[in-house]
């Protein structure tokens, strides 16, 4: 078992600025894709961004450029930093965590943080 404890999510204007964090502790082999999805009323949840450990990012095109995601392979921790916000980034964010080299793969999900852009 994995668990995922998110924080940093909160109120900002637009063009501001927030940071997410996200610590896995528990059964977390080094090897693993740690990432952030959202999800807007109504809307389906959506990649934002993920890191494999020792590999690429993956972006979703309506956040390239703005935010950026890292890892800190050492405390299990990945990050969201989250630039010239707009109101239509508003969601819950989770924080993702999927095993790598395991069939089928183990998916965890963080209980979700709000992230508000008032415009």
């Amino acid at each position: 078992q994995v668990q995922l404890v998110e924080s940093g999510g909160g109120l900002v204007h637009a063009g501001g600025s927030l940071r997410l964090s996200c610590a896995a502790s528990g059964s977390v082999f080094s090897i693993n894709v740690m990432g952030w999805y959202r999800q807007a009323p109504g809307n389906e949840r959506e990649l934002v961004a993920r890191l494999p450990s020792g590999g690429s990012t993956t972006y979703a095109d309506s956040v390239k450029g703005r935010f950026t995601i890292s890892r800190d392979n050492a405390k299990n921790t990945v990050y969201l930093q989250m630039n010239s916000l707009k109101a239509e980034d508003t969601a819950v964010y989770y924080c993702h965590f999927r095993t790598v080299g395991v069939y089928p793969p183990h998916v965890y999900w963080g209980q979700g943080t709000q992230v508000t852009v008032s415009s």
